[in-house]
């Protein structure tokens, strides 16, 4: 074995590649790591929000990187040993959501070729389709347009071919194939990505991980040149055009020839004006995606190479109005006039009587009894914050450091309760924390909360003298008692939602969705107080992060005052990287 895994590497070995042992399913995912690695840069670019927070392709790295420690020494020969310990590597080191979708695609291809020493593409097929079937069940609310799309559209093609009496080689080529058009069309299913004018980055991940499998058995390098990450970066800044210059029309065909070139076939549609252009195939067969002012052209080009088939041509403006719409229809609300609600004339005011920091109350810890409570934070004064109401462990992480599940896992197993209530606090976070359920002995239930206000709020709302069901049904309700405004600067130039902010703007997100952006602090602040209503409630809590000091977050607490009438303003050292301002508003 060791012959031929070295021989596809340098390329030197032709015939065909009928099935794979267990140390071939090790060098096609080494393979996969090492181009992810390559691409992760890449593939963090493609995500749409502006946020500094756990970007796709670290997670996806992230998780990788645990699978393939766990076959780093295997000298196993049996694919199903490999592929189980790929599995669990990857389940015990699932960063974010994609991370996990990834380790429960993993999971499905290990539980399709349990027991069997080789594989065949027949094999491997259906092994891909089972894993898409637990990708799929492993989301809540699974959604088209993302790296679901990709995985299950992969796995019909690899079954249509492996019918049709593909080798190995075929087989991955097949499926890179169906992947790329897959994230071709992810703008087309998912509105969000239209706007802000990229390709799902969970599913270019994915793709990315197909393509390294297939270099593998071409033995093809997986380090990108110099010229080639730079190429594929413009591919993605071409990509992230946005709509308004978009406008034209979307043009996707199939083209069939013989030696038909990808690489030329791409950069002529592109030197001939075509933008966010997508050749994904072989030599034979061709899928064209681009958005150009001039159709005819791009079509007379394809005819001059071979037919066409399957041609589709849609005008994006019409497409661009139509996703605003629907965008607005299911928004259900138009822009509120920021900080209108009880501004004061002359409305800034001095810190001084005005405003008092709140350090976290100094009580004792609680003696720890048959539940206990396991929260993730990020920053010394959150963590402070979260001890002081009880909380038994606290996991480092948050925005940009999402633990894994690993993590999350020990910190439950250290507790000596045997119920656990674990408190994510973070959106990319939640999917992880679920899988800690079916990895322990103990009674864990996770209390969705989406943000550190959440879990705090879900906290106040523990009682001593319930039992557990109860309590977790009461502190997931306390979700909704709070409101999450979170002021930072924006990582990249998007339009989303009608808001435009470029990479460095001041930006300010209620419950996770971005309302406001611009360069003056106060306006994006109190804008972003307006959309959520803080008229409505008492107290809002700022917490100041660990690039702001205490005068800057007291000054701030005493304009908030004179803009709101009223309302209590209390100030603490949250401590957190990367946001400004947590505001807490209840």
């Amino acid at each position: 074995m060791a012959g031929k895994f070295w021989s596809r590497l340098t390329g030197a070995r032709t015939k065909r590649i009928t099935a794979f042992d267990g140390q071939d399913l090790k060098g096609a995912m080494l393979a996969a790591h090492a181009w992810l690695r390559e691409h992760r840069d890449i593939i963090n670019a493609l995500n749409v929000f502006p946020v500094p927070d756990g970007d796709t392709g670290t997670n996806m790295s992230l998780t990788m990187d645990a699978a393939i420690r766990a076959i780093a020494d295997a000298t196993d020969t049996s694919v199903s040993i490999i592929a189980e310990k790929l599995s669990r590597g990857a389940l015990m080191g699932a960063r974010g959501n994609s991370g996990v979708i990834t380790s429960q695609i993993l999971r499905g291809i290990s539980n399709g070729i349990d027991g069997k020493d080789t594989i065949t593409p027949a094999d491997f097929a259906a092994a891909l389709g089972l894993a898409a079937q637990m990708a799929y069940r492993a989301v809540i609310k699974p959604v088209e347009g993302t790296i679901l799309t990709v995985v299950r559209e992969s796995a019909e093609a690899a079954q249509r071919s492996a019918a049709g009496g593909a080798d190995m080689t075929v087989l991955l080529t097949d499926i890179v194939t169906a992947a790329r058009a897959a994230v071709a069309k992810t703008p087309d299913l998912l509105p969000t990505l239209k706007q802000a004018g990229v390709v799902d980055a969970g599913g270019q991940g994915l793709t990315t991980i197909f393509e390294g499998m297939l270099r593998f058995v071409r033995g093809e390098p997986t380090q990108l040149s110099p010229a080639q990450e730079r190429a594929e970066s413009e591919d993605v800044h071409r990509g992230r055009v946005s709509i308004e210059e978009e406008y034209g029309y979307e043009v996707v065909f199939l083209l069939r020839g013989e030696n038909l070139n990808i690489d030329e076939i791409r950069d002529t549609i592109t030197r001939m004006g075509g933008v966010s252009t997508v050749v994904a195939g072989d030599t034979r067969l061709l899928k064209v995606h681009t958005h150009t002012q001039h159709p005819g052209e791009i079509l007379d080009y394809g005819v001059s190479l071979g037919s066409l088939q399957d041609i589709n041509i849609e005008n994006l403006q019409e497409q661009s109005l139509r996703y605003a719409a629907e965008g607005a229809r299911e928004r259900g609300e138009t822009e509120a006039t920021p900080g209108a609600n009880g501004a004061a004339a002359g409305g800034a005011t001095t810190a001084a009587g005005t405003a008092v920091a709140v350090p976290p109350a100094p009580t004792a810890r609680r003696e720890i009894g048959e539940v206990a409570t396991v929260a993730v934070a990020a920053g010394d004064g959150w963590r402070r914050v979260y001890e002081s109401l009880g909380v038994a462990a606290i996991v480092p992480g948050g925005q940009t450091m999402n633990p894994s599940t690993q993590e999350l896992l020990a910190a439950v197993e250290s507790v000596p309760s045997p119920k656990v209530i674990l408190l994510p606090n973070n959106g990319n976070v939640i999917m992880s924390a679920r899988q800690v359920e079916q990895l322990t002995q103990k009674q864990v239930c996770v209390v969705p909360s989406r943000s550190l206000p959440q879990g705090v709020s879900a906290l106040l709302a523990f009682n001593f003298d319930a039992d557990f069901a109860a309590n977790c049904r009461a502190m997931e309700a306390a979700l909704g008692n709070v409101q999450t405004v979170e002021i930072t600067r924006a990582v990249r130039t998007v339009d989303l939602d009608g808001i435009h902010c470029d990479e460095g703007d001041i930006i300010g997100l209620v419950n996770d969705r971005l309302v406001a952006a611009g360069q003056d602090g106060d306006t994006v602040i109190r804008a972003a107080l307006g959309r959520a209503e803080v008229e409505r409630y008492e107290i809002i809590t700022l917490y100041y992060g660990a690039e702001t000091d205490e005068a800057a977050a007291l000054a701030l607490a005493g304009r908030i005052r004179g803009w709101y009438n009223g309302i209590e303003v209390e100030v603490v050292n949250g401590g957190q990287p990367y946001y400004a301002f947590i505001l807490a508003v209840e």
